[in-house]
């Protein structure tokens, strides 16, 4: 059976009496062990990054972004290797892993160009011979918690821009996909990075509670759900960290009666059922305004639904794979239920989907409710999964308090042809980030990405120059080169007058 190990200072390290069990998702059958994480583990990690960087921090940031350029190259030359890792490990379809492996060479794609992204402010003769300039420098040793919805994407989002700004990071994965980081740190080694700069170390809360501890980690970049959110940002601020830290969701999608009804049916079906629904960014509650809208969308949703397929990762007919875990289907599925008890129409129930061949594996059809109403837990909660709910709305204002109102504020997406309409819901919803027109409203990577209310805690964004803000502090030198002799002795604070 396949090991995986920590990888400390560009080396395989298995430390560790616990292990836990790396499932194929296709088959429910165990393909790996993966060593977990002791706070000594930790500690080993933080020394190899906290060595490391004073040489790296003194590398200047061109050379910084060659050892971007050539992590690059080496990524997409290994990209089947990584899709094929990747969905083995996740269950998403192979297109979908390539997917997110290149929105995190997006942000990498980004981090070459940090030269730029580092100049900081210059005045000249602020005062009599006297100039103000700041720069921006890396915080030191920095880590990064990421969720197992996307083992490629989310660490490339944090450590690309970390690492480019001159920092060292120690990055603890899901637990449930760990492969992909493994191998992304080594390389980040080929690429040029010297030894300790990127290390992975695996584990569950005892690898989280070390790092949020360990007195030599600057800063926590985390996203996974609101719970552990909230308690990474409240326990690692209170250790004197930098936290961001990104949460739930519960994104809306909002259909106006002038929309094209067409192309808004085949955004819903793969924002909702892409990936099987394990994404951050998916779109599980459409909200049709007005019944003959409303009618007409389910009429139209039902036939493109019943025509989805749902295989293997690595069958390319495959709209969507299987689920992460057992707990994670029961999850799901118990969900599905309360929907139903709960008074919802469950138009479609994906409960009991079998794939002939992989009657083991952890697969979920796709599920659709109608007349969900605001509640209902099933709306109030995240269930993340292949699970789309109709939420009926009267009228625009009504439409736009759903979002505004709930408590996840990730993302959002209107769909209209109407530019005024689609101004003002963008300017009044009380939400992170919208789409006109566009259902996965996730921004490219010199933007930054971030929700509001439950779904981000914490004051900095992800990426762009967010995450360059994050990274960095900024040191502000004012400075004087008198001429002549020098003055009186003073003991008043300067002005600049």
């Amino acid at each position: 059976m396949r090991a995986i190990s920590h990888f400390i200072n560009a080396k395989s390290v298995a430390e560790g009496a616990r292990r836990g069990q790396v499932f194929d998702p296709n088959t429910g059958a165990v393909q790996a062990e993966v060593a977990f994480s002791t706070a000594k583990t930790v500690d080993a990690a933080v020394a190899a990054a906290a060595k490391a960087f004073p040489g790296w921090a003194a590398t200047n940031p061109q050379r910084r972004a060659r050892v971007m350029f050539a992590f690059k190259a080496l990524v997409e030359k290994h990209m089947d290797e990584l899709a094929l890792l990747l969905s083995s490990e996740h269950g998403k379809v192979i297109a979908d892993a390539k997917g997110d492996i290149q929105r995190g060479l997006e942000v990498i794609e980004f981090a070459c160009g940090i030269p730029h992204a580092l100049k900081g402010e210059y005045t000249e003769g602020a005062g009599p011979g006297i100039d103000v300039y700041s720069m921006r420098q890396p915080l030191g040793v920095v880590a990064g918690i990421t969720p197992f919805n996307f083992p490629a994407m989310i660490p490339m989002w944090m450590f690309g821009v970390a690492i480019a700004c001159g920092n060292t990071f120690v990055l603890k994965p899901s637990e449930k996909d760990p492969s992909v980081p493994v191998r992304l740190a080594e390389l980040m080694m080929e690429a040029g990075a010297p030894e300790g700069v990127l290390n992975v170390v695996h584990g569950d809360k005892e690898a989280v509670d070390a790092i949020i501890a360990h007195p030599e980690i600057k800063a926590i970049s985390f996203v996974g759900s609101s719970d552990i959110a909230h308690y990474i940002y409240s326990h690692g601020t209170a250790n004197g960290k930098r936290v961001q830290a990104m949460g739930g969701a519960k994104n809306h999608g909002v259909v106006l009666p002038d929309a094209d009804l067409d192309q808004v049916v085949k955004d819903l079906v793969g924002a909702a059922y892409g990936s099987a629904g394990e994404r951050c960014m998916a779109l599980p509650v459409v909200v049709p305004v007005g019944k003959k809208t409303a009618d007409e969308l389910r009429a139209r949703l039902l036939p493109e639904i019943e025509r989805l397929k749902v295989g293997i990762s690595t069958d390319p007919d495959a709209q969507y794979g299987p689920v992460v875990s057992a707990a994670h289907k029961a999850k799901i599925e118990s969900y599905i239920g309360m929907g139903a008890e709960e008074g919802a129409e469950l138009v479609r129930d994906g409960r009991g989907f079998k794939l002939q061949g992989y009657e083991e594996g952890y697969f979920i059809g796709p599920s659709l409710f109608d007349n969900v109403t605001t509640k209902m837990r099933t709306y109030q909660e995240e269930i993340f999964g292949p699970v789309l709910q109709i939420v009926r709305a009267e009228s625009f204002e009504e439409a736009l308090a759903l979002p505004s109102q709930h408590q996840y504020g990730n993302g959002v997406a209107i769909f209209t042809r109407n530019g005024r309409a689609a101004r003002e819901f963008a300017q009044r919803v009380n939400v992170g980030m919208v789409g006109i027109n566009v259902p996965i409203p996730v921004p490219v990577a010199y933007h930054t990405f971030g929700g509001w209310k439950r779904s981000a805690f914490g004051d900095t964004n992800q990426h762009g120059m967010e995450g360059v803000k994050f990274y960095t502090k900024v040191k502000t030198v004012t400075a004087r080169w008198p001429e002549g002799d020098v003055g009186d002795q003073s003991f008043v604070i300067p002005t600049m007058r």
